[in-house]
């Protein structure tokens, strides 16, 4: 195993993003070289803070509002491309559009072959 000071470092980058944007940010994350992506079905809200709809004649309160989180492990050299290539494509000018979050990973292990970091993404 390489010494820390050695190890290239690898980023995990989380998006949460509109729903019906997620084609457009697969593409985005094609075109900037990702050759893997994560993706879970969410709900949530930050400041919009859901919205009201009528049903049936009566208001209810949505609360949670229908967002897909990814997920996307890269070398630290393709971090700010990636999140520039989600955030140009996630981004429609509407609140809502989602936010990035971007972390170091420690260690990352490809269970078939045994690779380590980078190597393993």
């Amino acid at each position: 195993m390489a010494k820390a000071k050695d190890r290239v470092t690898v980023k995990k980058i989380e998006a949460i993003i509109k729903p019906f944007k997620l084609d457009e940010v697969k593409e985005a994350l094609h075109e900037v070289g990702v050759s893997g992506i994560t993706v879970t079905e969410a709900k949530g809200f930050g400041r919009q803070k859901g919205h009201t709809e009528l049903y049936r004649g009566a208001e209810y309160v949505v609360d949670f509002l229908p967002k897909v989180k990814l997920e996307v492990v890269v070398p630290d050299a393709q971090a700010q491309a990636v999140v520039e290539a989600i955030a140009g494509a996630a981004h429609t000018g509407r609140i809502g559009d989602g936010k990035i979050f971007v972390s170091d990973i420690l260690s990352a292990l490809r269970i078939r072959t045994g690779e380590q970091d980078d190597a393993a993404i």
